[in-house]
């Protein structure tokens, strides 16, 4: 992965990563009542585990990520 530094590939770069933050917290950290960090590392842990492991993307044509690397 190269890093952009012209600037006018760093929105491109930045779109991946806006739209993994939107995912974790739609759909980990907003739907839990997490009071402490240990919570939230389990929590944070889990869901990443399920993302890359048992969820389907469309990018991949409805593969998990861990079979396509």
């Amino acid at each position: 992965m190269a890093i952009s530094m012209d600037g006018r590939g760093r929105w491109l770069d930045n779109v991946f990563i806006e739209r993994l933050w939107r995912s974790v917290k739609y759909e980990c950290v907003y739907l839990r009542e997490l009071s402490s960090g240990s919570q939230a590392r389990q929590a944070l842990g889990d869901w990443f585990r399920f993302y890359n492991h048992r969820r389907p993307h469309s990018c991949f044509d409805g593969r998990r990520p861990m079979d396509v690397y």
